[in-house]
């Protein structure tokens, strides 16, 4: 009978990188072995059981509460010129500013107008009007298809 060479065999398995964090899938591991390994005639306390268990409840939700914070902050790194793309060739609504004062004009008048491109200043998303006014994105009343004149 002839032996087989684990070289043969094991080096076509992929190797996972180590890491020096323990995840759930390792503490998971962990706890079945210490469970499966436990002295029969002097079992694992039920409180110390029960906490074990609490701190993998807790280390899961840590985690799933990290990928959640990453996912907000790539998508708050998104330029606002890309997140207001989509209004580009729609006719907006906004108040009419007064240019002496820079204030909305008394009594309120709104004006409407195409967009014809998004810009950025200062982290913010600057709308630029085919009348050619410049404004903000939270200066924006209302978001319609252009009309057909």
């Amino acid at each position: 009978m002839s032996k087989i060479d684990p070289s043969y065999y094991l080096r076509n398995v992929p190797r996972s990188a180590p890491s020096s964090e323990l995840g759930k899938d390792e503490f998971l591991k962990i706890l079945m072995t210490q469970i499966q390994n436990q002295d029969p005639l002097n079992p694992m306390d039920d409180r110390e059981f029960i906490s074990q268990m609490t701190t993998f409840s807790s280390l899961e939700q840590m985690i799933n509460m990290n990928e959640s914070i990453s996912m907000l902050v790539n998508n708050q790194m998104t330029s606002p010129v890309i997140q207001y793309s989509h209004l580009i060739g729609k006719e907006i609504s906004y108040y009419a500013i007064d240019e002496e004062t820079g204030q909305v004009k008394e009594p309120k008048e709104i004006e409407s107008s195409e967009v014809i491109a998004i810009s950025e200043k200062n982290g913010y998303a600057v709308i630029e009007l085919e009348n050619g006014e410049k404004i903000y994105t939270d200066e924006i009343l209302r978001i319609n298809q252009p009309s057909e004149d």
